[in-house]
């Protein structure tokens, strides 16, 4: 994801709390097993940049939102 997708990505965010949406987070093994993708996959993705997640500790969290723009390409 580049820094211009990344900023606007942030900026949706933002919108999102101040509009009062709550967003579930989702950790990575939700992920694959919504999407079907072994967590290796999803764990590469985040890595790469591919996939924006929040990291609580050693934990990865990731938002509906923020998936299904990665699913989507």
């Amino acid at each position: 994801m580049n820094k211009t997708a990344l900023i606007l990505a942030t900026l949706e965010d933002i919108k999102d709390l101040l509009h009062g949406k709550t967003k579930k987070l989702m950790s990575i093994k939700d992920v694959a097993d919504y999407t079907g993708y072994a967590p290796i996959t999803i764990r590469r993705a985040i890595l790469a940049g591919k996939l924006r997640a929040r990291r609580t500790g050693r934990k990865y969290l990731l938002t509906m939102h923020d998936m299904e723009r990665w699913l989507n390409g």
